[in-house]
């Protein structure tokens, strides 16, 4: 596969992923994942390790580091809330409020399969809405916090699950269908790793986005 390339420097490489491919192997060790696909043919370069991680269903903008040690530096980035995301997703229904946030505690995957007994996590998402559809909303999400599957479990629990979502809400329940989960990460902003400043990449809607907008009446 060809995965375009939207920004390099001596540190990290930042793709554009396409929807339907996992960053890294499941539990079920698939081989085909983003990481072999750009590690493919790189001979003496530096290993490319994901910074971070996306959804399989999701598309756009993820970072790898080259090399352990700026993988390391670019993680605690994250886990330091130094790294600025933003999605754009498809909502189903017309939220009523142009802007807010979702302060909704969750439990991560960890949690829900080994340590169930434990409280569930702080989670924040702030959103804001770009234009309404007939029947869905297009919604731009910032997540303050990183936990598994946050945007799709925050929709769902004010009543607005993601168009395509079929784990955390049942789709004969809604009229609209996608062939997955409509969540594109729109947009990825971290420090420098070198020198003062910060690096901002964004990545163009995903066509499979594109077509349903197009095929829809607002």
């Amino acid at each position: 596969m060809n995965i375009p390339v939207l920004y390099e420097d001596g540190h990290c490489l930042v793709f554009n992923k396409p929807p339907g491919l996992l960053v890294v192997p499941s539990e079920k060790n698939e081989r085909h994942t983003l990481e072999s696909i750009v590690n493919e043919g790189r001979g003496k370069q530096e290993h490319l390790y994901p910074a971070h991680r996306i959804d399989r269903d999701t598309s756009g903008v993820i970072l790898f580091a080259k090399g352990r040690e700026c993988q390391e530096r670019l993680m605690q980035a994250f886990k330091a809330r130094q790294v600025h995301k933003a999605y754009v997703a498809f909502v189903h229904g017309h939220l009523k409020s142009p802007k807010g946030k979702i302060e909704i505690p969750i439990k991560d995957f960890f949690q829900r399969k080994f340590a169930r007994h434990l409280p569930a996590q702080s989670a924040l998402t702030y959103y804001e809405v770009q234009d309404y559809y007939k029947n869905f909303t297009v919604v731009k999400v910032m997540p303050v916090t990183g936990r598994t599957n946050q945007i799709r479990i925050h929709f769902a629990k004010i009543g607005h699950p993601l168009v395509g979502e079929d784990k955390y809400a049942f789709r004969r329940d809604f009229e609209l269908r996608f062939r997955r989960t409509a969540l594109h990460a729109m947009r990825l902003e971290w420090p420098k790793m070198e020198g003062k400043g910060r690096i901002a990449v964004e990545a163009p809607l995903a066509q499979d986005m594109e077509d349903f907008l197009e095929k829809h009446n607002k």
